[in-house]
């Protein structure tokens, strides 16, 4: 009996104990959340230039191949890779001792019709022949002499000459190579590259809307009135010259569908060469447009998106169409008017219709791009 009361009083104590040991929910957890803070901007009109990107190929002004006019093989390569040439400057030898042989014979036929000349025209003046035999001799001396300038001039054909000032290209072949007029591939090449063309296209949709907005009544109008364009080299740096337009392809190209450009940029210091690679950059000016700092929005399905903070405090999804972008900024079409006031930072943070507390920032500290630290 004892051990049965003992045995209630203890179960007694550890009920009470459990019961009370137990702790009502307290601290933020329990309580609903206010409204946070976020960064706040007003949305400003600015006179703006984007730019539009097109890969280009880079060649000189002149690009003139180097051939031989006659066959014959090497025996000297007078010039290097890269080096600068002259007009009229000897670039390669050619072996020409079978040409001189010939043009001995040849000279000899030449001196030869001479004497027959000579011989018949006091002959013919005392009539003692008639001038028929003078002229048939006077029609060989021409002709014996018009083989010798034949073979003169292939004696000089040996002497492989640059046909424009510029710098060498690639040396395709080097002493004792054979070489002729019917080779495929040139022996090197001479570019002028004091000025270089820069080759772009633009698809049709793409060029009509440049085209549409240049001022002009015709192509030839508009062309004069084109914006200068930038280059950005294989470095990604950008050329410390502007270019100018020169000419538009009159015609779309039907395997891609695009129309090709050329512009021209001066190149006093040779960085530029055939074959340099590279982008351009079309401007377009954009007067008191629309702009959003690129951190202010996200995108959503293709879609892009920035929060608008209504008057009661409430920020809301809202879709931008964007017309343009440049550094750290989109140029907006439709979606928001100026003066809207939106979410600058944070957008992470925030899912369908949130209460916030605004806090107005300057719109530059928000636009400016963040410094790139690392590559």
């Amino acid at each position: 009996m004892k051990k049965l009361s003992l045995y209630i009083a203890i179960s007694l104590s550890l009920l009470l104990i459990s019961c009370g040991g137990e702790e009502k929910p307290t601290g933020p957890s329990a309580a609903q959340q206010g409204p946070k803070p976020f960064p706040a901007i007003l949305v400003p009109t600015q006179t703006v230039t984007s730019y539009s990107t097109f890969p280009t190929s880079i060649e000189g002004v002149v690009n003139s191949a180097v051939r031989a006019k006659i066959s014959g093989y090497i025996t000297e390569v007078l010039v290097d890779e890269g080096q600068k040439v002259r007009k009229g400057q000897i670039l390669f030898k050619l072996e020409t001792q079978t040409l001189n042989q010939d043009a001995a014979a040849a000279k000899a036929n030449v001196n030869a019709a001479q004497v027959e000349v000579d011989k018949l025209r006091p002959l013919v003046e005392k009539e003692i022949i008639s001038n028929v035999q003078l002229e048939t001799a006077k029609a060989r001396l021409q002709q014996a002499q018009s083989a010798y300038n034949s073979i003169a001039a292939n004696i000089g054909y040996g002497n492989i000459k640059s046909p424009v000032d510029g710098y060498v290209g690639s040396i395709r072949l080097r002493k004792g190579a054979l070489v002729s007029p019917s080779d495929q591939e040139s022996l090197t090449t001479v570019a002028d590259i004091s000025k270089v063309y820069a080759y772009f296209s633009m698809n049709e949709e793409d060029y009509l809307n440049f085209i549409q907005e240049v001022k002009g009544d015709d192509i030839t109008a508009k062309i004069k009135n084109l914006p200068p364009v930038r280059l950005i080299l294989a470095n990604d740096t950008k050329y410390g010259r502007e270019g100018i337009i020169e000419t538009i392809n009159s015609q779309i190209n039907e395997k891609t569908g695009s129309v090709s450009f050329r512009a021209v940029f001066e190149n006093p210091s040779q960085v530029l060469t055939n074959g340099s690679s590279g982008k351009i950059q079309v401007p377009k000016t954009f007067e008191n447009a629309l702009v959003v700092p690129k951190i202010s929005t996200y995108e959503q399905q293709g879609s892009t998106y920035v929060y608008k903070i209504a008057p009661d405090s409430t920020a809301t999804a809202v879709r931008i169409t964007i017309e343009g972008e440049l550094e750290g900024l989109f140029i907006v079409s439709e979606g928001i008017k100026k003066g809207d006031l939106i979410i600058g930072t944070g957008l992470d943070k925030l899912k369908g219709e949130t209460k916030v507390i605004p806090q107005e920032t300057a719109f530059d500290s928000i636009a400016k791009p963040i410094p790139q630290i690392f590559r």
